[in-house]
């Protein structure tokens, strides 16, 4: 009997990475009805990191009424198990709850994931777990630590804060970007929250102000550190305010599950994501799955909604490489829930 393990990412905008297992699950099952296939929501810390986590180590999901990147009241959703709790910093501070036409990374505000922070915080959780993705902000996490300090002070200053003292925070994220410069938050991630030229230029500048008053005012400067770009600069304000760990995502999760045990006896891997290409493998799930499943010689099949680059995901170690849509499908049929699963189900019959 075979054993496979379907440990799919999400496809962003058509399907979960639990949706995404199942259709490979009933697609392996009508070939090989006899296969044993265990499924494993996955995520890297942006969409999915509250599911993945919840499947991984159980809990009670919270809910709490919080403030939307436009200071717009939501209520957003986090995870507790024990004095454990894992935060998706998108439920608050999300680029899909806002309308394309309200982008704006000028005046969009990390305060939401403060206020998650916070509530944790107050529920006695010691360790929080961040998956930091999806955000529709570029305010350096000033608007989280803003919500902190309205929540735990009277006079306003992060030096009277005493309750984050015994709070460990650890940072998921598959950015190793610093905060300034060409290759941080700003100009590389800005863009795709709505930032023109001139506000990539306002909003760096911004983050190197904030940055050189922060190292001056705590004695050290976190602003170059893997990771500290990430969420639009939320990981910064982790990293240098909170002394957080930052990981991979992929790998902190896949240790939490136990990952490399369920390889133990397994024969083949199907993992995937909406794109693949070259930077699949610049630390992005499907790779850090790859890595895993190579110490235990087991073979792994990659499949995407766009696969580029094909040859180079080959030599890296996938034993194959699918495409789950057919030539010439029109986007907008193949980003139909309906259709991608369908198209995973055919793709996995192997």
């Amino acid at each position: 009997m075979k054993k496979i393990i379907v440990a799919i990412d999400s496809f962003k905008g058509c399907l979960t990475s639990t949706e995404a297992n199942q259709a490979a699950c009933e697609g392996i099952l009508s070939k090989m009805p006899e296969a044993k296939v265990v499924q494993v929501p996955v995520s890297d810390g942006g969409e999915g990191w509250l599911e993945a986590f919840r499947a991984a180590i159980g809990g009670e999901i919270v809910e709490v009424n919080v403030k939307d990147p436009l200071m717009r009241p939501i209520v957003a959703q986090y995870l507790i198990q024990g004095d454990t709790a894992v935060i998706e910093i998108a439920k608050a501070s999300g680029l899909t709850l806002l309308s394309p036409e309200e982008r704006n990374p000028m005046v969009a505000t990390s305060y939401g994931t403060g206020q998650l922070v916070v509530d944790a915080v107050r529920k006695g959780c010691k360790h929080i777990i961040v998956g930091l993705g999806g955000s529709a902000t570029s305010d350096c996490g000033i608007g989280m630590l803003r919500a902190i300090i309205d929540a735990f002070t009277k006079h306003g200053n992060w030096d009277d804060v005493r309750e984050l003292d015994d709070v460990r925070f650890t940072i998921a994220t598959d950015v190793t970007n610093p905060l300034c410069g060409e290759n941080g938050a700003a100009h590389v991630f800005a863009p795709q929250k709505g930032a023109t030229p001139d506000q990539v230029i306002a909003l760096d500048a911004r983050a190197k102000r904030f940055a050189m008053a922060s190292a001056k005012h705590l004695g050290r400067d976190c602003q170059n550190k893997p990771g500290a770009g990430a969420a639009g600069g939320l990981g910064y304000a982790f990293l240098q305010y909170m002394n957080a760990e930052c990981r991979s995502g992929i790998d902190l999760l896949l240790e939490t599950i136990h990952f490399d045990d369920l390889l133990q006896d397994a024969d083949l891997v199907i993992t995937g994501e909406g794109s693949a290409d070259r930077q699949t493998l610049m630390g992005k799930l499907p790779f850090g799955i790859l890595q895993r499943a190579q110490r235990h010689d087991v073979p792994v099949m990659l499949i995407a909604g766009r696969i580029a680059d094909e040859q180079i995901l080959l030599d890296a170690g996938f034993s194959r490489v699918a495409c789950i849509n057919p030539l010439g499908l029109p986007l907008d049929i193949a980003m139909q829930p309906a259709t991608a699963k369908e198209n995973i189900r055919k793709t996995v019959r192997i």
